[in-house]
């Protein structure tokens, strides 16, 4: 039945109240419908997932890093090893917020390591850390009793524990200080360079020497450790571990006891200076130093700014310059074997030419003189090497062509190695300089001398004076090339890569730069001057060498260097008949050749030689010729 509203009845409206509450209801059903979704997908889709997170806050992978390889020498004595020792070492993140309670724990702090708050300040910011992602090293060497406080009061050290670390320890001391290098934390510019591949910020590498040379070796492969941490981040417990491998082992071609002699003979002089002994045969390294020295093991702690700049200082002689491979020297007469040899082979004179040495040479308004103002007379040039006549040599100096780049005496200098690295397997070593008139004209155009090249450049050059520059390595080098007939060696330290079991793994026999071309004519007479030098009555080094038991080829040399006293050298090639060890001695402000290195020399090849050493005040009493 159809029923009609009474046209009297009012129609219904919907209240506004009403609508808004619809509204609002309507509303929350649906946050309410989102919120149950949300936890219905948290907890049942992806409760794995946040359980994992939530484990993991409780867990820590801490990289482990690998204990480094030995460094021997060639008969296997250890040289640098590692040591463990305690070290206090902080996670910053576990300390307290900062504030009251974080300053009084590092108050504590300072209390027990001795350090000022500032430098823990300091150190937790930009310290060295134990591995990649794990704690800062804070203060190693704790002693044991303070180890006992530290945890019997842990819960007053949040985020602090005592853990062994590896250090560095070098078991000859200073000995062969400048060929080790140290190592340090890989620096952000250094992970940027290919060889530094697969490491990451606080991985420990070589930053110098040998350690730098062959960190690829030393360095072994990280570890890492998964450790489940309370709340503090105090482990409570581990999980699991994957061992680090520990570095593999680099045998020297460095003889210990040879090294450690010829450090003791340089230093006993008390002057600046470097040394190399090398097989002249095939380029090992038996013996490198360099005067004054350091302790290497300061770089196994934080070095002050202040101690830094003492041991790079000219004021203290600056201990850590390697000036057997970083010396920029002239050579003095050492080098006239090298205007010997070009004389010879570009035919400016013969090997039996007389040439009447009158002790002085007249040069525009100059006259230059002999050492001692010497008058030798009519010689040759091997008397000329015996006597070391600097007017024989300043002569061929006058005669040899120089011009634009080149010239008679450069070629030759670069030929046996001047002016160039000699390859050796250390890093930071120098060029050294041979001047010519093209660099020397250039810094005449450029206002950086005040003349141009000359003949007096030449001359100097002929008997190792003016602008030229050489250490006792490239001296070495060349000396070895004229003892060996012509080969031009790369030097090296090493010897082979070794596992921890002994087992050879690489060996390092690097081939000779090149060969050079001297006549058998050219080489014996300059051997022969060289042998008179030092066995003959009247050869500037006969005072040392004239009782030996076997003739060596030696020559002196004393260098003049602007207004500090005159530079002494030594460079010896022994046996001289057959020379197996090249031995290069200088000294700075040693005066004489003869009076510092040449002593330093012979002592080295007594020790090399198993002979018997001589008394340095013997080396005072014996004849000899004219000093130099």
């Amino acid at each position: 039945m159809y029923l009609h509203r009474p046209e009297s009845e009012p129609e219904r409206r919907t209240s506004p109240l009403a609508l808004r509450i619809s509204i609002l209801s309507g509303l929350a059903i649906a946050i309410f419908a989102v919120l149950f979704f949300r936890l219905w997908y948290v907890q049942v889709l992806s409760g794995d997932k946040y359980l994992t997170q939530a484990n993991d806050n409780r867990v820590r992978e801490i990289r482990v890093q690998a204990p480094r390889g030995d460094i021997l020498d060639r008969d296997g004595k250890v040289l640098v090893a590692n040591r463990t020792e305690l070290a206090v070492q902080v996670r910053p993140e576990d300390l307290p917020p900062p504030g009251p309670q974080r300053r009084a724990e590092l108050n504590r702090l300072s209390t027990v390591t001795g350090m000022t708050r500032p430098e823990i300040t300091k150190a937790l910011e930009d310290g060295d850390r134990a591995a990649p992602g794990g704690p800062v090293i804070l203060k190693k060497g704790l002693g044991v009793d303070k180890v006992y406080y530290l945890r019997e009061n842990q819960s007053s050290f949040p985020g602090v524990t005592v853990e062994r670390v590896f250090t560095r320890e070098y078991r000859q001391g200073t000995i062969a200080a400048h060929l080790f290098g140290n190592v340090g934390e890989v620096t952000a510019e250094q992970l940027r360079e290919p060889r530094y591949t697969g490491l990451r910020q606080g991985d420990a590498v070589g930053q110098s020497g040998i350690e730098y040379e062959y960190d690829r070796f030393l360095r072994g492969k990280p570890g890492t450790d998964r450790v489940q941490v309370d709340a503090l981040g105090r482990p409570t417990g581990q999980l699991r571990s994957k061992p680090a491998e520990a570095g593999d082992n680099v045998r020297l071609t460095i003889d210990a006891d040879l090294q450690s002699y010829a450090e003791g003979a340089l230093a006993s002089f008390g002057l600046p200076g470097g040394f190399v002994a090398m097989n002249a045969q095939d380029g090992e390294i038996l013996a490198m130093g360099s005067s004054p020295t350091f302790d290497p093991s300061i770089f196994t702690r934080p070095i002050t700014q202040r101690r830094y700049r003492s041991l790079t200082s000219d004021e203290t002689d600056a201990p850590l310059a390697n000036r057997a491979i970083q010396g920029l020297y002239p050579t003095g007469s050492v080098f006239k074997m090298i205007t010997g040899t070009a004389a010879l082979e570009d035919k400016l004179i013969s090997p039996d030419t007389i040439f009447n040495d009158t002790g002085q040479l007249k040069v525009d308004i100059q006259t230059l003189r002999n050492a001692g103002k010497a008058v030798y007379g009519p010689i040759n040039m091997s008397d000329a090497f015996k006597v070391s006549s600097d007017i024989y040599f300043f002569s061929l100096g006058l005669k040899a062509k120089a011009s634009k780049g080149h010239g008679q005496i450069q070629d030759w200098a670069r030929k046996y190695g001047l002016g160039e690295r000699t390859g050796i397997d250390l890093p930071a070593e120098v060029e050294g300089l041979i001047p010519t008139p093209a660099w020397r004209n250039q810094l005449y155009k450029e206002g950086l001398t005040d003349r141009p090249w000359s003949a007096g450049d030449n001359i100097n050059l002929a008997v190792g004076q003016g602008d030229l520059q050489a250490d006792p390595l490239q001296m070495a080098v060349a000396y070895a090339a004229l003892g060996n007939g012509g080969k031009v060696l790369r030097p090296h330290v090493a010897e082979q890569v070794e596992s921890v079991t002994g087992k050879v793994l690489e060996e390092i026999r690097p081939a000779p730069r090149r060969q050079i071309q001297i006549s058998d004519r050219t080489r014996s007479t300059i051997m022969s001057g060289l042998a008179r030098a030092a066995m003959e009555n009247g050869g500037t080094s006969y005072p040392i060498f004239g009782n030996f038991p076997f003739p060596v080829a030696g020559k002196t040399g004393t260098a003049e260097r602007g207004v500090q006293p005159d530079q002494s050298w030594y460079v010896v090639l022994a046996p001289a008949d057959n020379p197996q060890i090249v031995v290069a001695v200088t000294l700075e402000r040693g005066g004489f050749g003869v009076d510092t290195a040449a002593p330093i020399a012979a002592r080295m090849l007594e020790q090399y030689f198993n002979l018997p050493i001589t008394p340095p005040e013997a080396d005072a009493i014996r004849p000899g010729g004219v000093a130099e």
